[in-house]
C-alpha cells in the first residue's frame, strides 16, 4: 500500500507490490509490531482522495465522464482534440472553457488500473464534455483544473479555429495569442456590474462625411453597415471613432477597436471617456501590465464591459454580442502579429465581422490596397468627405525635386532647400514645426566625398556610420575606424549619403539658435508637444501630437522611403507622409508641408492632391494586372534549398497554384541584429512564393498545412517556414 502525504493525501490499493511489503516488514528496530501500528493508523484515518496527477482507482464523473481537450502543443501534426477521463472530484470544476493540466505523451503500454499514465504535464483547455470517447483505448485522467474560470468560449474557439486554418497554423498557437496568461490575483477580484447602455450619440463631426450620419444611425438601430473610412486630416478622428463605439453600445451590443500602438490607444481611450464616462470600455495594451490587463480582459469576458480599445492582441477580445469591429490605420506594420501563425489584425476582424454578422469600420487618413479592394468588390462602402472639405482641412503641400536641390546653394551646403528654410521660418512665428527624417542616429550612412563609393569596414565590409561628429565605426561588427581610406580612389574625406535625425536636429539647432529643438524616435518617443514655437525632429511613426497642430512640416529624404526594394514602398511612403501632414494645421490656418522628393512620382502627386484613395485604386489595378496580392492569395515558403525543394515536392498544391522561385535570401550577418523571420545567421536560405487566384486561398493554406504536418510527424529534416500573406514580397 502506497501513501502520499500532503494536502491531497492519496491511498490506492492498486499500488501494492509484494516485494515492497517484504522490505517494510524487515525494516526498523520495532519489526512487525511497529509496522502493524503504522497500518492500523492508516486504516483509522479518513479515506483520502486519489492521486491528483493520475487519479488511479478514483471513480469517474457520473455524467459526461470524458473531456475533450485542446493541448498547448503548437505543432501541426498534433493539431486536434484529445480525450481525457474526468475524475468525480473534478466533475464540477471541469467545465468547457476552463484551463486544465493534463499528462501528454504517454504510450499505450503505460496503463495501470485502467488509466493511461506517464508523459509530462502540459496546459490545455476543455472544449467539450462528452458521454463517451471516440478513442477505444484507455484514457488518461485530467491532472487538475487550473482555474474554474471559463476563459475559452465557443465563439472564441470558433474564431481561433478559423484564423488557424486561414494562416496554415495550429489552434494551440492561435489560442496563445487569443487568451492571455492567467493572473490569480486579477481572477480572484470580482468584475464591476455592467452599466446601462448609453444614449444614442449626436452626429458631431461625422456630418463632414456624406455617409457618416447614416452609418451612425445604422449602428444605433442595430444594423451591420460596413465602411472604409478615409478620415479628414486633423485631430477629430479619435472623437469620431468614439461616437461609432457609442452608437454600437446604444443598440445594446458590444464594440471592439484595434489601433496600432499604445499612444493611439490612449487618444481613443480619452475620447471615449470624455463621451461616455468611466466604466463603459476597457483599454487592453501591454503598458497596463499583466495583472491589470488580465483583469480588464476578464471584465470583458464576464460581460461587465462591452467595449474594448487596444492594440493588435485585442483583436481576439471576447466581447459579448459584438455589434462593431473597427481598425484604425490598417497599413501600420504593428497590426501584423510576430508570433505564429502571424495573423494580421485586419483579416481577423474581417473574419469576426463575417462570423458574428456585425458592423465593420476600417479607418485611416490614408488608404491601403486591401482597403481599396474591399470597396472594389462591394464588400464595404466608401465613406469620404467631398474634395472641398479636404482642401480646407489639409495643409498646403509643396514639393522640392532633385533638380531644384542640385541648383540650390542652401541645399548643397546644409541638405535643406531654400523653400524648406522659408517654411520653417514662417512656421516658427506661430507654432511648432515638425521635421520628419527617415533615419535615426547621427550619420547612418557615409560615402567617399570624391568618388561617392560607400564607406565600408576593412574587417567585415559592413557600412560605416557616425554616431557623433568625430566617431566612426562599423554598423555590423562595431569596430572603430579611426583612419579610413577609400578603397576605390584613395580619398580620405567622407560625405553623408544618408543623414540621421540627430544630425538634422543639430543642423537646425545651429540655424535657429533661439528655438528649442526636440527629437522623437525609437529611443525616446514623445506623445505630445506644447503649441509654442519649437523644432520637433522625428522619425516616421514617432511624431508627437502638437497642441492646436503644427504650423509647418518638412518631409525630408523622400527617396530613402520610395527607393526601398519592396512592392509596398510607395504605399508605405504615402501613408507615413499623410500621417505626419495630418498633424499640421489646415491650409486656411496657414499650415504648410514641404516634401523633399521627386514631384513627378505617383505617391508625391497623391500627397499634393491629398488623394490616398486614388493612389490605392491605381495600385490595385496594377496588381490585378500582374496577379499580385491582394488580388491573388500568396504564401512564402523559406528554408534551406534542399528543404524547400523537398517540401514543394511533398505538398499537394491546388491545380491553379503557381510557384515563383525559389530565389536566394540575403545571408544574415551574425554581427547585426536579427530581424523577425530572417534566416539563421550565416545560413543560406531560399524562398519560394506560391500564388493562387481568388477563391483558392483556403485550399492553398490547407495543402501547406498538411505538408508541414506530414514532415513534422516524420521528423523531417531541416525546418521550413510558411507565411501566408507575407507583408513584404520584394
Amino acid at each position: 500500500m502506497s501513501v502520499v502525504s500532503g494536502k491531497n493525501l492519496a491511498v490506492s490499493s492498486d499500488d501494492e507490490h509484494p516485494d515492497e511489503q517484504a522490505e517494510e516488514e524487515s525494516a526498523g528496530d520495532g519489526g512487525p509490531e511497529q509496522l502493524a501500528l503504522i497500518r492500523e493508523t492508516v486504516r483509522a484515518a479518513k479515506v483520502p482522495r486519489a492521486k491528483p496527477r493520475t487519479w488511479r482507482g478514483a471513480p469517474l464523473a457520473g455524467e459526461l465522464p470524458v473531456a475533450r481537450v485542446v493541448v498547448n502543443k503548437g505543432v501541426l501534426h498534433l493539431d486536434q482534440f484529445f480525450d481525457y477521463a474526468v475524475p468525480e472530484e473534478l466533475d464540477e470544476a471541469a467545465q468547457p472553457g476552463v484551463r486544465v493540466r493534463v499528462r501528454f505523451g504517454a504510450g499505450a503500454h503505460q496503463v495501470r488500473g485502467g488509466r493511461r499514465e506517464g508523459g509530462r504535464l502540459i496546459d490545455g483547455f476543455i472544449v467539450e464534455r462528452r458521454a463517451e470517447s471516440d478513442y477505444s483505448g484507455p484514457l488518461a485522467a485530467l491532472a487538475g483544473v487550473v482555474s474554474p474560470e471559463p476563459v475559452l468560449s465557443p465563439e472564441l474557439l470558433g474564431l481561433s479555429r478559423a484564423v488557424a486554418d486561414r494562416y496554415a497554423g495550429s489552434l494551440a498557437d492561435v489560442l496563445q495569442l487569443a487568451v492571455p496568461p492567467r493572473n490569480a490575483r486579477a481572477e480572484a477580484k470580482p468584475s464591476p456590474d455592467p452599466l446601462p447602455a448609453p444614449a444614442r450619440p449626436e452626429t458631431g463631426t461625422w456630418e463632414r462625411y456624406a455617409k457618416g450620419p447614416a452609418f451612425l444611425d445604422a449602428l444605433a438601430d442595430g444594423g451591420a453597415p460596413r465602411a472604409v473610412w478615409t478620415a479628414l486630416p486633423g485631430p477629430h478622428w479619435a472623437q469620431e471613432l468614439a461616437r461609432a463605439v457609442a452608437a454600437a453600445l446604444a443598440s445594446g451590443r458590444g464594440a471592439l477597436v484595434v489601433v496600432p500602438d499604445g499612444r493611439v490607444a490612449a487618444r481613443v481611450d480619452t475620447a471615449l471617456t470624455e463621451l461616455l464616462g468611466e466604466g463603459h470600455h476597457a483599454l487592453l495594451t501591454a503598458e497596463a501590465g499583466p495583472q491589470k490587463r488580465y483583469g480588464q480582459w476578464l471584465a470583458v469576458r464576464r460581460g461587465s464591459v462591452r467595449a474594448v480599445v487596444g492594440t493588435r492582441a485585442a483583436m481576439f477580445a471576447p466581447v459579448r454580442n459584438l455589434g462593431l469591429v473597427a481598425i484604425w490605420d490598417d497599413g501600420d506594420s504593428s497590426h501584423s502579429e510576430l508570433h505564429a501563425p502571424q495573423p494580421h489584425a485586419r483579416e481577423v476582424l474581417l473574419l469576426r465581422a463575417a462570423h458574428d454578422r456585425c458592423a465593420f469600420l476600417l479607418g485611416s487618413t490614408g488608404c491601403t490596397v486591401e482597403a481599396a479592394q474591399l470597396v472594389e468588390t462591394g464588400w464595404a462602402l466608401p465613406m469620404t468627405a467631398d474634395r472641398e472639405r479636404f482642401r480646407t482641412a489639409a495643409p498646403l503641400v509643396r514639393t522640392v525635386g532633385d533638380g531644384e536641390l542640385a541648383r540650390d546653394e542652401a541645399a548643397r551646403a546644409a541638405r535643406l532647400p531654400s523653400l524648406a528654410w522659408q517654411a520653417v521660418r514662417d512656421g516658427l512665428r506661430t507654432g511648432p514645426v515638425l521635421v520628419q527624417v527617415p533615419r535615426r542616429g547621427y550619420v547612418p550612412r557615409l560615402g567617399c566625398e570624391r568618388c561617392r563609393a560607400p564607406a565600408r569596414c576593412r574587417h567585415c565590409a559592413g557600412p560605416l556610420e557616425a554616431s557623433g561628429q568625430r566617431e566612426l565605426h562599423c554598423a555590423w561588427c562595431g569596430r572603430d575606424e579611426p583612419a579610413w581610406r577609400c578603397a576605390e580612389c584613395g580619398g580620405m574625406r567622407l560625405r553623408a549619403s544618408v543623414v540621421g535625425a540627430r544630425r538634422t536636429a543639430e543642423e537646425l539647432g545651429r540655424a535657429f539658435p533661439a528655438v528649442p529643438v526636440r527629437t522623437s524616435g525609437r529611443d525616446h518617443v514623445l506623445d505630445t508637444v506644447p503649441g509654442r514655437p519649437a523644432l520637433v525632429v522625428s522619425t516616421p511613426g514617432a511624431e508627437p501630437v502638437a497642441e492646436d497642430g503644427y504650423a509647418a512640416a518638412l518631409l525630408l529624404d523622400g527617396w530613402a522611403m520610395l527607393g526601398r526594394p519592396d512592392l509596398r514602398a510607395g504605399e508605405e511612403a504615402l501613408r507615413r507622409w499623410l500621417h505626419a501632414a495630418s498633424l499640421v494645421r489646415g491650409q486656411g490656418d496657414g499650415g504648410t508641408v514641404v516634401v523633399v522628393a521627386e514631384p513627378t512620382l505617383r505617391p508625391v502627386q497623391a500627397l499634393v492632391r491629398w488623394d490616398p484613395v486614388g493612389h490605392a485604386q491605381r495600385e490595385l489595378a496594377e496588381r490585378a494586372e500582374l496577379g499580385f496580392p491582394p488580388v491573388s492569395r500568396m504564401a512564402a515558403v523559406s528554408g534551406r534549398p534542399d528543404a524547400v525543394a523537398a517540401f514543394l515536392g511533398l505538398a499537394e498544391l491546388p491545380p491553379d497554384a503557381e510557384v515563383l522561385g525559389p530565389v536566394a535570401l540575403p545571408v544574415t550577418d551574425p554581427a547585426r541584429p536579427r530581424t523577425t523571420g530572417a534566416p539563421p545567421p550565416g545560413e543560406v536560405w531560399e524562398r519560394a512564393l506560391l500564388r493562387v487566384p481568388p477563391g483558392s486561398g483556403a485550399a492553398l493554406a490547407a495543402a501547406l498545412k498538411s505538408a508541414q504536418a506530414s514532415r513534422m510527424a516524420r521528423g523531417g529534416g531541416d525546418p521550413v517556414r510558411i507565411r501566408i500573406d507575407p507583408p513584404d514580397i520584394g
